[in-house]
């Protein structure tokens, strides 16, 4: 082979290892943008793309732009979700020691103000953290995380801007069937420091995975109390007893797992009188140990429990001043009157749908 044959050969080995490198370049640059695309596809559905099929807040149904989590996919927490803090970075001193007892306020909150109160009596037993789960810090459990940082904000409810201090009034008047404690108090400051410990980092505005409950997809048909009866039998019994009863703990003072129904339960103006909110609630919580990750029980089974437990007596509170805005009101709210022409029935049990259709069209 001649010189000249030579470099022929040369040029023609390099030509085709750059084609070779150019190749493997683009291969490994698709394969990247590929695994990219896949990573990213779990992400949007585990924070929930679609529209809400329901106000996260207790504004109305034409509000309803928010996005929301409607299906809560099995996995771990989103690396930019929000995390409780470590009980272990309280700070010491009074600062500390107001953020505890504000916490022991949430978990005990019958100790202190319940009939047997050593603060006053003022509510029904129950404790806030029955709807508030882990003293207000779990996913998917009505936690804290954004519950200071979003006041003052304006109410659908009382059709006015609200302080905080005035939500914490309106639980005890609704969720703990009770009395108001001083907005000025030592106690009321002490819950208001362990809130904001819970929540702190976020910013007035900003979107928390996992702040409120899952909101479930609207059935084609109403839940059913007498379906819900035999999950609730099935599932719930065992802890809330056979007649939503509840279980006290040893102390008589406070209850170990709380009532359904009855006198010493939420009254009928409780945000969990609202089938959409007690259903999430059940559906990632119920029963006690169930997480998001793992759920016990099917949309139609909660949506059914949530139907029977809300068809029990309970205390009755007057909602004459509820939503003066009927446009600004919840379509699952129990009560009249309303800015459409569906039955109190339909509004208390479902089906949903053609309520919320028709405030689209």
């Amino acid at each position: 082979m001649n010189k000249n044959e030579d470099k022929e050969l040369y040029g023609a080995v390099i030509r085709l290892s750059n084609h070779v490198v150019w190749i493997a370049l683009f291969t490994v640059l698709m394969m990247v943008i590929t695994i990219t695309i896949l990573l990213q596809q779990p992400r949007e559905k585990e924070l929930g793309t679609e529209k809400n099929s329901y106000p996260i807040s207790d504004s109305g149904p034409r509000n309803s732009t928010e996005t929301s989590v409607t299906k809560v996919r099995k996995g771990i927490i989103p690396p930019f979700g929000w995390k409780s803090p470590d009980p272990n970075t309280i700070p010491k001193g009074k600062e500390g020691d107001m953020i505890r007892y504000g916490k022991a306020l949430i978990t005990s909150t019958a100790l202190y103000f319940g009939p047997q109160g050593s603060v006053a009596r003022l509510s029904n037993g129950m404790n806030c953290q029955n709807c508030h789960l882990d003293a207000g810090t779990r996913l998917f459990s009505n936690n804290f995380s954004a519950f200071v940082a979003s006041y003052p904000k304006k109410s659908a409810r009382s059709g006015r801007v609200e302080e905080v201090s005035e939500r914490i009034a309106e639980c005890f008047q609704r969720s703990l069937n009770g009395g108001i404690p001083d907005p000025g108090s030592k106690e009321v400051k002490a819950m208001l420091a362990y809130m904001a410990w819970v929540g702190k980092g976020v910013k007035k505005g900003e979107k928390v995975y996992g702040l409120s409950t899952q909101k479930l997809v609207f059935m084609d048909h109403a839940a059913s109390p007498v379906l819900g009866k035999a999950v609730f039998v099935k599932k719930c019994q065992v802890c809330h007893g056979a007649n939503g009863e509840g279980k006290l703990n040893p102390d008589k003072k406070s209850y170990l797992y709380p009532p359904l129904w009855g006198a010493h339960s939420y009254n009928d103006g409780a945000g969990m009188y609202r089938l959409s909110n007690f259903a999430g609630f059940v559906k990632n919580n119920m029963p006690y140990g169930t997480t998001y990750q793992n759920p016990q029980l099917t949309d139609e089974e909660a949506w059914n429990v949530a139907a029977f437990v809300n068809s029990q007596p309970r205390p009755h509170r007057n909602h004459r001043t509820d939503y003066p805005d009927l446009k600004q009101k919840p379509i699952d709210s129990p009560f009249g009157p309303y800015a459409d022409h569906f039955s109190e029935q339909q509004h208390k049990y479902g089906p949903f749908k053609p309520i919320l259709k028709n405030y689209k069209i």
